[in-house]
């Protein structure tokens, strides 16, 4: 476990919430009997994430609103952008996995990743205290962060799909929740979001407001809504040129 401390800047004074914390629950259905697993330690890393990057938003960026403020943090704390800072330390091949879960992927899945990196962090702060998952959330959202201070992460997908849609003059896009998986105390939502019929995105999160923002991720990437936008207004000013 020493290099994975080594990246994370935080050597644990008891390695077995470390271990802990890596462990994912197909360990014990697989052994059909009573196993640990990380998911109390992600139930408590997901609030201390949360708390960590609320401080650091709210020194780093003075003067922007509540509302940015909490869009930026969803962005931070998406499934996407913690399975990419789990990726970037290598976390995947730390992780205790059973047979089934290792065969279908699941070292690279971005939910088994998110909810590792989340334990992990649950696991220092009890290793440690506040200040040490502080520490542990500016270093490991340190690239984040200073994206998004150089203004390089859209803190507010949701608006900016809005206002191209708006411009357009016609109805807003429609967002529904069309799933969830997980267990209750751990919830992964999935929204989908539509314009004019059309699908354009879907995204997952741990909140319906973080899915629905991932999914306007999707619909901002997704090319069918230039060429969507681009129709609507043909046809709109065909329509006012008959008119």
């Amino acid at each position: 476990m020493q290099p994975l401390e080594h990246v994370i800047g935080h050597t644990f004074r008891d390695p077995a919430l470390l271990r802990l914390a890596l462990t994912h629950g197909s360990v014990g259905y697989e052994n059909q009997r009573a196993h640990s697993d990380n998911q109390r330690l992600e139930f408590l890393g997901d609030a201390v994430l949360q708390l960590a990057l609320s401080h650091l938003l709210f020194m780093r960026l003075p003067q922007a609103d509540e509302g940015v403020l909490t869009q930026a943090r969803a962005q931070l704390v998406s499934t996407k952008a913690l399975a990419r800072i789990a990726r970037r330390i290598g976390l995947g091949a730390h992780l205790q996995l059973g047979r089934g879960e290792e065969a279908n992927g699941g070292r690279d899945r971005e939910s088994t990743l998110a909810d590792a990196l989340e334990a992990v962090a649950g696991a220092v702060h009890l290793d440690s205290g506040s200040d040490a998952a502080h520490q542990f959330a500016a270093r490991l959202f340190a690239e984040d962060l200073e994206a998004l201070n150089r203004g390089l992460l859209d803190a507010n997908p949701k608006g900016q799909l809005q206002e191209l849609i708006q411009a357009v003059g016609i109805a807003p896009p429609l967002y529904v929740i069309v799933g969830a998986e997980g267990p209750d105390h751990a919830k992964n939502f999935i929204a989908a979001v539509s314009w004019q019929g059309t699908q354009l995105g879907r995204g997952a999160g741990r909140s319906k407001k973080d899915a629905e923002v991932e999914a306007a991720q999707a619909a901002l990437d997704n090319p069918a809504l230039r060429e969507l936008l681009r129709t609507t207004r043909v046809q709109l000013d065909e329509q006012n040129r008959r008119s």
